[in-house]
């Protein structure tokens, strides 16, 4: 069974309740249909009636569940809930209602927070900041958690790499230029993500232009301090660096390039060190190697928040609610 389809009889098994926030784009639609139709999710799509008949015209969306911020029964109470959670910043009702019926990402984080959604997922039409900026200041941080971070579960077709062509890529979406102790983090966390969501064990690589020692530099430094956090860290995966990609992935070329090392030429996930290769990394496979992408999708926040690039077709919209809904059953 391909990955997306284990992953969408998941969700199906114990099905949860997503929040689309973003009823201003067609896609969201076209995957509401799909994923109403698959019995995958129950879904919440925020938006006015005006907003929900322009872009949902022909589309069977009438399982799905409609909130209209200026109307709904809720809303005050989730202002209230608002400015109780921000007044330490200065937070007055006139603002919180101001930033809840105009920003139905933050509508949708106070539906999380208080119990009336499981996840979320948002940005087809708008850039992670104002998708991760509401959840950090409303649904905050997982206990514990060292760093936010965000990775995509790549799905490479006719591929002998990886987990039969499945990755997790990190951090390809946040972090900008992660230093050491971050960069073991983002490690850990992808790992975690890996082992939740395909269900076998990661074998983390932390990638450079270099392996083992082969360059020196003070990027090279960074990945080889960061592995020796990420080793001491996370002793329950098998995690090296630095090592390039194809030593990484390749049996014969790990053998060749790290021969003592257990992770050379069998990694299924891939650190890259910045955020600058990861975005690149990650644009190459989908678009040269037909890859499915899935992502960007956030570890480190209570409760699920899922970005989405804004290139993403209606297709990547029904793999990340499904991911996002078995992410909620973990959770």
């Amino acid at each position: 069974m391909a990955f997306i389809d284990e992953i969408k009889a998941k969700a199906k098994s114990n099905k949860k309740t997503v929040i689309l926030p973003e009823s201003m784009d067609r896609r969201t639609f076209e995957a509401a249909a799909e994923i109403l139709a698959e019995d995958i999710a129950n879904l919440i799509i925020i938006g006015t009636d005006e907003e929900v008949k322009a872009n949902s015209e022909g589309l069977d969306i009438s399982k799905a569940t409609i909130i209209n911020p200026n109307t709904y029964e809720k809303t005050e109470a989730y202002i209230d809930g608002f400015v109780e959670l921000r007044k330490a910043k200065g937070m007055t009702k006139e603002e919180a209602t101001k930033t809840l019926l105009s920003d139905y990402m933050y509508y949708a984080c106070m539906m999380v927070k208080m119990g009336d959604g499981d996840g979320i997922v948002s940005g087809a039409c708008h850039s992670t900041a104002n998708t991760l900026r509401p959840s950090l200041q409303i649904i905050k941080t997982a206990p514990g958690t060292k760093l936010v971070s965000a990775f995509f579960v790549m799905v490479v077709p006719d591929c002998e790499y990886g987990e039969d062509g499945v990755f997790v890529f990190g951090d390809c979406g946040l972090v900008q230029n992660p230093n050491p102790e971050e960069l073991a983090a983002i490690a850990g966390s992808s790992a975690a993500s890996f082992k939740q969501l395909v269900g076998k064990e990661p074998i983390v690589a932390l990638l450079s232009h270099s392996s083992m020692g082969s360059a020196k530099h003070d990027d090279v430094t960074k990945v080889v301090e960061a592995t020796k956090i990420a080793k001491e860290q996370y002793p329950e995966f098998a995690i090296d660096g630095e090592l390039q990609a194809d030593a990484a992935m390749v049996p014969s070329i790990g053998a060749s390039k790290a021969p003592d090392s257990k992770v050379a030429g069998k990694a299924n996930v891939l650190i890259f060190p910045d955020l600058d290769a990861g975005n690149i990394g990650y644009k190459l496979v989908q678009r040269l190697g037909k890859a499915e992408a899935y992502g960007p999708m956030c570890q480190g926040i209570a409760k699920p928040v899922n970005d989405l690039s804004r290139g993403c077709s209606a297709k990547d919209i029904v793999g990340v609610i499904a991911i996002t809904a078995v992410q909620a059953q973990n959770n």
